[in-house]
């Protein structure tokens, strides 16, 4: 059962709430949802009294047994809001048709969500499998060691392999690698494999200038071009943060990890459209 069926399954009657058209500046796009039970929420189309507004709507409509209706909302001070632009929002009871409709478009984003392997689970490995499974990705980790996978986060494949470099082939065009096993020469060879592909959106290991300079000479006497060093990121998650616990070399992966992501799809939007895509946000 997906979180959507158990959320209809335990709520009762709920109303869909849908941005339908934006104008200007808005928390959230066209297309974002939410639906609004009685006594529950689930998802959110941008919080702020915006939200709120939308939530009484919605409420209103279950208490007065209303179908469907919509709202044009100024996100301006009179509601407490400066964005300054303005949002439709649709309003429908949810239907059998409705959710089947929520659970197939669900699915499809599931399935184009950017794909991150992780190589290795130690104690970087894992807090990087907390701090990236709340994110729309879809997290892979491998491991040689079968005892590290114990315990990862829920919705996270592991993998079990005496050979992880032959992993990088697994990984979906525009996913990333991220490498932090526990053996420099074992980092090397995945490195090799993920450096020579040129559709990773991310390409990054944990380590050192020393590491990364130990790897280019490696990589030379493996008759590897220099220019393909340049894609690497070493050391995850920057220099600029000194302190080295796990969980803060994974916040600071997550947000090279987003970066990443986003300048990948510009790229690609600019390749097909042939122009930036911009986006203004509240």
């Amino acid at each position: 059962m997906t979180s959507l069926s158990r959320f209809l399954a335990s709520s009762g009657p709920a109303i869909l709430v849908e941005i339908e058209a934006v104008k200007g500046s808005s928390p959230r796009e066209a297309g974002t949802f939410m639906l609004v039970s009685r006594k529950a929420l689930w998802e959110t189309i941008g919080g702020g009294q915006f939200e709120y507004m939308a939530i009484d709507h919605a409420r209103a409509m279950l208490k007065n047994g209303t179908a469907e209706d919509g709202m044009d909302i100024p996100l301006g001070p009179e509601i407490g809001q400066c964005c300054g632009g303005r949002t439709l929002l649709r309003f429908r009871l949810v239907t059998p048709d409705i959710t089947a409709a929520l659970e197939a478009r669900l699915k499809a984003e599931t399935e184009q969500q950017p794909a991150v392997f992780i190589f290795g689970a130690g104690h970087v490995g894992k807090a990087l499998t907390d701090a990236l499974s709340p994110l729309p990705l879809t997290l892979t980790v491998v491991e040689t060691r079968e005892n590290e996978l114990r315990d990862l986060s829920a919705g996270v494949v592991s993998v079990l392999t005496p050979m992880p470099e032959a992993l990088i082939a697994k990984i979906p065009a525009n996913g990333a690698a991220i490498i932090v096993t526990h053996d420099h020469a074992l980092d090397f060879l995945i490195a090799k494999e993920a450096l020579a592909r040129d559709d990773l959106a991310y390409v990054g290991m944990i380590g050192s200038k020393t590491k990364r300079a130990t790897l280019a000479h490696w990589l030379e006497r493996e008759g590897e071009p220099p220019s393909r060093l340049e894609k690497l990121i070493l050391p995850i998650g920057g220099n600029s943060v000194r302190d080295k616990r796990p969980a803060i070399i994974a916040a600071l992966v997550a947000a090279e990890l987003l970066q990443a992501f986003s300048a990948a799809e510009t790229r690609r939007n600019e390749n097909r459209h042939g122009h930036p895509q911009d986006q203004d946000h509240a």
